[in-house]
């Protein structure tokens, strides 16, 4: 049976591409979720990984589908091997039911890991940079007057939490946190 998955890192994006490619690569069954690659626990993955049989075939549209980290591609590679599940990338042109798609799969999976590493290595360099230039990044620091006053209307039970966050501009996430 051709099983295939389909994943997106967020709510926003759409899985229309993928589903489409794997419905066209004759899958049978799609599974399907909207959670990022680095979580290692994928439930939709795990319910295919827990149907799939012997002789079977999981589909993905490309291989960073899967995950984002190579250690973890091959560690679902080998789990899937042993159980004699076949892997097919269909945009990577990997197919692990060959020796030379082996090979291919597992070169990929490093450079998909290396791309991933070159990307926090860039956002590292550049946060040093801001950083040497006196930017400081992340989020704004909320003043603590604002903070106080948000707690004084919070607990004088007059106002929403909702009318408290447009009266002092401190989101509701601050406030709880302050209080």
């Amino acid at each position: 049976m051709k099983i295939g998955y389909a994943r997106v890192s967020t709510n926003d994006q759409s899985l229309d591409l993928q589903i489409d490619a794997l419905n066209q690569a004759g899958c049978e069954k799609i599974y399907q979720e909207k959670i990022s690659g680095m979580k290692d626990d994928r439930p939709q993955l795990n319910e295919l990984i827990q149907f799939a049989r012997n002789g079977d075939i999981l589909i993905v549209h490309k291989l960073d589908r899967l995950g984002r980290s190579t250690k973890r591609i091959i560690e679902l590679s080998e789990q899937l091997e042993q159980r004699g599940i076949e892997l097919v990338s269909i945009r990577d042109n990997i197919d692990t039911t060959t020796a030379v798609g082996k090979a291919m799969f597992r070169m990929l999976a490093v450079l998909a890991e290396m791309e991933r590493d070159l990307i926090v290595e860039r956002t590292k360099a550049g946060l040093v940079s801001a950083r040497a230039r006196g930017r400081k990044g992340g989020r704004p620091r909320t003043d603590n007057k604002k903070v106080e006053k948000a707690i004084k209307l919070y607990h004088s039970e007059q106002y929403t939490v909702k009318e408290i966050e447009e009266i002092t501009g401190v989101s509701k996430a601050t406030l709880y946190r302050s209080i």
